[in-house]
């Protein structure tokens, strides 16, 4: 395929993209039944006086329907996943870059 067909092909695929996306934007009634909701819930916290989300002396404060539903150990277990992919995949990369860098 040519260049320019492939980008005029990328070209008309994200001018159909955005017309869908103005289209369902001005059909759902565009962002105002958001930002009034958005304000309401706000607005809600302020009042009632959240706190914060990390205090030293309780910890980090676990979401609300997390603990309320029973999942917290779910929620660990998936925080210690995500941790352990996370020094598993850095521990791979650096194996990767080493070797690469023998080779050179």
């Amino acid at each position: 395929m040519q260049r320019w067909k492939q980008y005029g092909s990328l070209a008309a695929l994200f001018t159909v993209a955005v017309a869908a996306g103005l289209w369902g934007f001005r059909a759902t009634g565009g962002a105002l039944p958001w930002a009034k909701r958005s304000a309401k819930a706000l607005q809600r916290g302020v009042k009632e006086g959240g706190g914060s989300l990390v205090d030293l002396g309780r910890g980090v404060i676990i979401a609300g329907p997390i603990r309320k539903g029973g999942m917290v150990l779910e929620f660990v277990g998936l925080v210690v996943l995500l941790v352990v992919v996370g020094v598993a995949l850095y521990i791979y990369a650096d194996r990767y870059r080493g070797r690469n860098n023998k080779a050179a």
